[in-house]
């Protein structure tokens, strides 16, 4: 058996649940064939019971305890042992098939929504996609666990019909025609209950959707006390939901009471119709208990063919679903690369605004927009193929859309000025690549000047934080995400923002030691921070969507206004003065805060 997760999920096709649910089945071909033959030979072991005990019931009642009625009661003892033997080895496939199915649909979503970037919340709500991975998977999953039953339970059917007819047609025909008249009856139960499972899946996915808004914003609305209007509106969809669930079980109850009244009804027909016979002499005793034998063992296909249809119903509906999430296009396309990767040491250029990176450089860029100077970073690591249509960025004078996005992502590595945290320990958490030792950990976090993270956890770089590092001020979250993106350590490192939450002396030392670590690598800083900028090799100035100037932050600071240039420098001091303004109040309402305390009294 293969080791799950897969290594690759493969790509399915996505014209519609059918064909998701078929190319699922063709990837665990054998798995499902497995588990189809152990459940047409544990049905055959069944269905040959009953025929078997009324061999033995006849040969008992013609000549005792005989060596013939013994061979029977052998033959039944062997058929039995395989019958179990079968059952439990077959159930392992069954499980295995299921967990196949959903472990590969879960990946599938996982891979898509992790490549979609923006996209996914483009196309489809939170919600939806929570439940893609929590309930559909599990769902699909399903019709594999009980295809190999449901097959066999069918071949089996056919088996015992022919026993039948070979004892007595009346009731061979009786049994044949009945049963699948029972099965129909039940069936027609199973397009309303599919069409409110729909409903309910619907509502599920939109509560869902209302609840994480609600949570992602609920700091901003306790602020404009907005809660009881939240609350209101989750308790109304959660009733939605409820009332759909009603719907779903009142359906689903009839249908399980039917289940079990249809087939009882049937089994005392036959029973009726058998004692006729009997009492005729048309047939034995043992022939009699076999046929009653037959009927009780054809309601357990008849119910399991029932279950079956509602199982595929959901996963029907819930294939569907996962469908819409792998339809979403990533925000960096899905194309194969046509372009070699050029080799390292080579500029990265975009070519909408000018700014280039030079091998071996550590650059800042300033901009009078924040926003504009953000879009830069975004384009150079490649996360919106549509943004970057008729503007291309290139690497070595390749285009990035043209190139392989894996290969991409470890030689251009872009952190945003908003990082992500995961909950685990803080080694996992900053070694996402896998690759570091503890002295390459603690170097990184030294660097990014972070190491009253570590005096915070009991159990220093070992330590556990929780999810999205809820633990951690905003500059500390933003030192370990900063420590994080330098030890992928790559051949360029784009860095947004990287010290927009630290005080003054803090960010002079991160600047320091961040350049001097980097120096000799390609690197670009998005900042307009002085006590950034003074460390850098060159500093780029954007103005209006174009490079207007470019060299040390001395120099274009030192620039006369009577210059070629001059102008431009001294829009560049108007931008790194605001900023320098702005940390210096930063700096002071701090002092401030420190100062003007109940104990100590206004400084």
């Amino acid at each position: 058996m293969r080791s799950l997760p897969f290594a690759d999920p493969g790509t399915p096709p996505l014209r519609g649940p059918i064909t998701l649910l078929l190319w699922l089945a063709r990837e665990q071909a054998r798995v499902v064939l497995v588990a189809v033959a152990f459940g047409v030979l544990g049905f055959t072991c069944s269905a040959f019971q009953p025929f078997l005990l009324g061999r033995i019931i006849d040969s008992a009642s013609a000549s005792g305890l005989s060596r013939t009625t013994w061979t029977w009661a052998g033959i039944m003892l062997g058929v039995g042992l395989v019958w179990i033997a079968s059952n439990a080895i077959g159930h392992r496939w069954d499980i295995t098939a299921w967990m196949h199915a959903a472990f590969r649909t879960s990946q599938l979503v996982t891979r898509t929504v992790s490549r979609s970037g923006h996209n996914i919340t483009k196309e489809l709500p939170t919600g939806e996609v929570v439940s893609s991975v929590a309930n559909d998977t599990m769902r699909i999953g399903e019709v594999f666990a009980i295809a190999g039953q449901t097959i066999g339970s069918i071949a089996t059917y056919g088996i015992v019909v022919v026993l039948m007819l070979s004892q007595s047609v009346t009731l061979g025909v009786v049994i044949a025609l009945g049963l699948p008249v029972v099965a129909a009856i039940l069936a027609l139960l199973v397009k309303p209950l599919q069409k409110r499972q729909k409903h309910q899946r619907d509502a599920q996915g939109r509560l869902t959707t209302l609840g994480a808004d609600t949570v992602s914003g609920l700091r901003i609305l306790r602020g404009i006390g907005g809660e009881k209007v939240f609350t209101g509106r989750y308790r109304t969809q959660s009733q939605k939901v409820r009332e759909a669930g009603v719907e779903v079980a009142g359906t689903q109850s009839v249908l399980d009471a039917l289940q079990i009244l249809l087939p009882g009804l049937f089994i005392a027909l036959v029973v009726y119709l058998g004692a006729v016979e009997a009492i005729a002499g048309r047939i034995t005793t043992g022939q009699l208990v076999s046929f009653y034998g037959y009927a009780a063992f054809l309601s357990w296909p008849v119910h399991l063919l029932v279950q079956s249809v509602n199982v595929a119903t959901k996963a029907h509906v819930a294939a569907g679903k996962v469908v819409k999430v792998l339809q979403v296009v990533p925000a960096t396309g899905a194309e194969q690369p046509t372009a070699a990767m050029p080799p390292a040491d080579v500029p990265l250029i975009d070519e909408t605004t000018g700014v280039t990176l030079q091998p071996g450089r550590v650059v800042a860029l300033v901009s009078a927009d924040p926003d504009e100077s953000a879009q830069v970073a975004v384009r150079m690591g490649r996360f919106d193929d549509e943004a970057e249509a008729g503007t291309p960025v290139t690497l070595g004078g390749v285009r990035l859309v043209d190139l392989d996005k894996r290969e991409l992502r470890d030689r251009i590595v872009v952190a945003h000025a908003t990082p992500s945290l995961f909950s685990g320990r803080l080694a996992g958490e900053l070694d996402v690549r896998d690759s570091a030792n503890r002295e390459a950990l603690l170097r990184a976090m030294h660097i990014a000047d972070a190491h009253d993270v570590l005096d915070s956890l009991p159990d220093g770089i070992e330590g556990e934080i929780p999810e999205k590092g809820r633990s951690l001020s905003g500059g500390q979250r933003q030192r370990v995400a900063l420590a994080r993106a330098l030890l992928t350590d790559p051949e360029i490192l784009v860095l947004v923002e990287p010290t927009s939450a630290v005080d003054a002396h803090t960010e002079a030392r991160i600047a320091q030691r961040l350049t001097g670590w980097r120096r000799g690598r390609t690197t670009l800083i998005v900042t307009a921070s002085p006590l950034v900028l003074d460390h850098v090799d060159d500093v780029i100035f954007l103005d209006s969507g174009r490079v207007v100037a470019h060299g040390t932050h001395r120099e274009l600071l030192d620039l006369p206004t009577t210059a070629e240039g001059g102008r431009e420098a001294a829009r560049y001091r108007r931008v790194v003065g605001r900023s320098l303004d702005e940390d210096l109040d930063a700096e002071l309402d701090e002092l401030l805060s420190a100062t003007n305390t109940p104990e100590g009294g206004k400084a």
